[in-house]
């Protein structure tokens, strides 16, 4: 809080409708990164904008921000013009009227909003609405979803520990920025959010928070189901906070069944939600250069629904080698593939179960991916919020 303070960063109370905010709240260090430190200039007196939503906790932190406050500041009298003075008082201030410095609950909850100098006009509302014309613009939903799927699929509970949704793939000097699994990421997918992370992160979203909302828009935009984002995922410092290694994380397409269990078991999913995000294969296409496999799953490769699923029972695949040597199955009619690992969806029982009420029910299919994909993108996550 007193780096935050030493910024001159303004700060503001906001109205909250929900009444379950905590008593006390706290600045987590891993929500406002030195990278984010680092972009922000001094609050000038009149500049208060909204950042993403701060939240403090703890009775440390809270009696250091009290003890910043000057007399004046909670009473609505003239405060220091900028610097660390005006923001100390500026977030005693809040506190007071939040109710938040005695620790007293309000039947109102309230929160504080960190500002940046300059961000005024940016909202929620508008981030969403630059990630749904960036879609359909550039047709991109496919690979933003995949980033997503990336960052946050390298979690693990079993002989692997750790990993977590963090925006580590941006750091291209070594870790999960290199992996040969995340072909394609670094470059492409980030070279077309560029535009729109330099204008929002890290100011009114975090790296990690970004990836999974513009993969949520862009399957809603695809015209799949209508997935919730939570925010608050902490952001890679440097390639250091990579996991060590793709190997027991991440799914490899020229596997079967057992290899499916192994990678998924560990991040908590069972039978039925391994089915459910193997069908985010319905939209995208692999390509020789990053993955090695080449081909559409679908024919429709930009629309979000059950085809894969229906495409995979009622089509006549054959197996084949790509250029680059990887094997994978083709339905020769179409042009569209499936890998080893989709059609070992339909050499076990348990999981063919679900293949055939998938194609069958696309509600029901909606319904389970949006469970299994909220849950994957919250792996080693805590604390997340519902608003910025």
């Amino acid at each position: 809080a007193q780096a935050i303070l030493a910024q001159g960063i303004g700060f503001k109370p906001c109205s909250d409708p929900r009444p379950t905010w905590p008593t006390q709240l706290r600045l987590p260090t891993r929500a406002m990164s030195a990278e984010m430190l680092s972009s922000y200039a001094a609050a000038p007196a009149t500049a208060f904008v909204a950042l993403p939503v701060v939240r403090l906790e703890g009775r440390t932190a809270l009696r250091g921000l009290r003890s910043s406050r000057t007399e004046a500041a909670p009473g609505g009298a003239a405060l220091p013009a900028s610097g660390p003075a005006r923001g100390a008082a500026l977030v005693a201030s809040a506190l007071a009227a939040c109710s938040l410095v005695g620790g007293r609950r309000r039947r109102q909850g309230a929160r504080l909003v960190a500002c940046r100098a300059g961000d005024a006009g940016l909202t929620y509302e508008g981030l969403v609405a630059d990630l749904t014309s960036l879609v359909k613009e550039k047709n991109c939903g496919p690979i933003l979803i995949r980033l997503s799927w990336h960052d946050a699929g390298v979690f693990s509970s079993g002989k692997l520990t750790g990993g977590c949704p963090n925006a580590a793939m941006r750091h291209t000097d070594g870790g999960e920025g290199t992996f040969g699994a995340n072909a394609g990421l670094p470059d492409v997918a980030l070279g077309l959010l560029k535009p729109i992370t330099d204008k929002y992160a890290p100011g009114l979203i975090g790296h990690a928070d970004l990836w999974a909302l513009a993969a949520n828009v862009a399957i809603k935009v695809m015209g799949g189901p209508d997935v919730p984002t939570r925010f608050g995922r902490g952001d890679a410092a440097s390639s250091k906070d990579s996991v060590e290694s793709q190997a027991g994380r991440l799914p490899d397409g020229d596997k079967e069944i057992d290899h499916l269990r192994e990678i998924f078991g560990p991040k908590g999913f069972d039978d039925k939600a391994i089915v459910a995000l193997s069908g985010a294969h319905t939209v995208g296409s692999c390509h020789l250069d990053r993955s090695g496999f080449d081909g559409p799953w679908t024919e429709e490769p930009l629309k979000f629904d059950n085809t894969y699923f229906k495409e995979m029972m009622n089509k006549g695949y054959e197996a084949e080698t790509t250029a680059k040597g990887c094997p994978q199955h083709r339905d020769k009619a179409t042009g569209t593939i499936m890998l080893i690992s989709d059609l070992a969806l339909l050499k076990d029982d348990a999981f063919k179960t679900h293949v055939e009420r998938y194609a069958a029910d696309q509600d029901a299919y909606f319904k389970d991916f949006t469970e299994a994909w909220v849950k994957l993108q919250e792996l080693g996550c805590s604390g997340l919020r519902d608003a910025l």
